[in-house]
């Protein structure tokens, strides 16, 4: 069973999964726009990797929910197919001598960097995914710097295998199996009796990504078919009422305590050398307007689209006297731990009238998990640029 045949069909499978899933990481990252310090978003001077030359779409709003979507859930219905691949080369992994010439060198190296780099990948996107923050830095720089190494020997390793696989496909079954066009290396000399054909593996890993696929999908597609998503997140139960819908994180799990949010609770609003303070009732009084968006975060869950209601950010930057040119802003949250007390929405995403500073949803008052007493939506922008707990607006240079 073991050969090029069954090598190349599980490779070429992969040649397509994983360009989509490097495509769709990058659109992630460009819809998040991380600081990873000197490498991937627009600002003026950043490295050679500044490759993100426009600003994040907030139209179609549904469009990272697809995108994300596509990307947790394809990484997710992969695995079997990686693993069969992996067992089918197994023996290439370990051949001797292990460098022949310089071209054998610079393949094997690539096969260290394209086995190790694919394992990092998938085994740190799942824990994300299952929301187990072990990693001894950033999820998204590790993540990011290593989907770089992974498909650099990706890129590197088809190179030298996409003609051979494509031969290997050609042939017919019965070929390889004596070895006679066994160029690769792949078959045993001595192979066992065999007791599952290839087409029969191929069946049981394409069962495997479909049982996969069936308890994974419904975690983006929201609504009635979360209940099918067996490998969502986290089971937590977000209850029901207008408030019912999925939430990464609770108030109390990021500790937020009554004080931050009750009566002396302020919104802080700056920008173009002005600053005003709005107590709750102010924020209520102030013109309400109201957006359907859903929530779609990078863990690849995402809800139905959720009636929200609040104050425009174009709205709060007039407050401040900046006209309908709106700067890009800087949120703040009352959240006192972890990396997302603050986040930069461009200048896009600040004028579009959907944008909002919401203070209720779904015909109610936000919960304190959802974000109460404020919270920002944006259509279009990933579920953590939808600060919870909010507290300061700065229209422009925070600085």
């Amino acid at each position: 069973m073991r050969g090029p045949w069954l090598t190349s069909v599980l490779g070429l499978i992969l040649l397509f999964g994983i360009t989509v899933l490097f495509v769709t990481g990058l659109v992630s990252y460009a819809a998040y726009n991380p600081d990873l310090a000197a490498v991937n978003d627009q600002t003026p001077g950043k490295g050679w990797l500044g490759f993100y030359l426009f600003p994040w779409p907030t139209s179609p709003y549904w469009l990272y929910r697809v995108t994300q979507g596509v990307h947790v859930t394809l990484g997710i219905v992969l695995v079997p197919v990686l693993l069969a691949k992996l067992w089918s080369v197994i023996p290439k992994l370990f051949e001797w001598p292990p460098v022949r010439s310089a071209a054998h060198g610079i393949e094997r190296l690539s096969l260290l960097l394209l086995v190790g780099g694919a394992g990092f990948e998938f085994v740190t996107g799942i824990l994300n995914v299952q929301l187990h923050y072990i990693f001894p830095g950033s999820f998204y720089t590790l993540h990011f710097y290593g989907a770089w190494v992974f498909i650099g020997a990706f890129v590197v390793h088809v190179a030298f295998r996409l003609p051979r696989a494509l031969r290997a496909v050609g042939h017919r079954l019965g070929e390889s199996a004596a070895g006679t066009h066994d160029a690769a290396g792949l078959v045993s000399p001595r192979p066992a009796a065999p007791t599952i054909s290839r087409r029969g593996a191929l069946g049981m890993v394409g069962l495997g990504s479909l049982v996969l696929l069936a308890v994974t999908a419904g975690q983006s597609m929201g609504g009635w078919f979360r209940q099918t998503a067996l490998l969502a997140p986290h089971g937590q139960d977000p209850g029901s009422g207008p408030n019912g819908f999925q939430i990464n994180k609770t108030a109390a799990s990021v500790g937020i305590r009554p004080s931050d949010i009750g009566p002396a609770w302020r919104l802080t609003v700056r920008g173009a050398g002005k600053q005003i303070d709005l107590t709750y009732d102010q924020l209520l009084a102030l013109p309400q307007n109201e957006s359907s968006l859903p929530i779609a975060c990078v863990e690849g869950w995402s809800t139905s689209d959720q009636h929200w209601s609040g104050v425009r950010l174009t709205d709060l930057a007039a407050l401040v006297g900046l006209g309908t040119n709106t700067p890009q802003v800087f949120v703040e949250s009352v959240q006192r731990g972890g990396p997302f007390r603050s986040v930069v929405l461009r200048d896009n995403q600040a004028r579009d009238d959907r944008s909002l500073l919401a203070v209720r949803v779904n015909g109610a008052v936000l919960s304190y998990d959802h974000g109460y007493p404020a919270r920002v939506i944006v259509p279009g922008a990933p579920g953590v640029h939808n600060t919870k707990w909010v507290t300061r607006l700065t229209f422009g240079d925070p600085a």
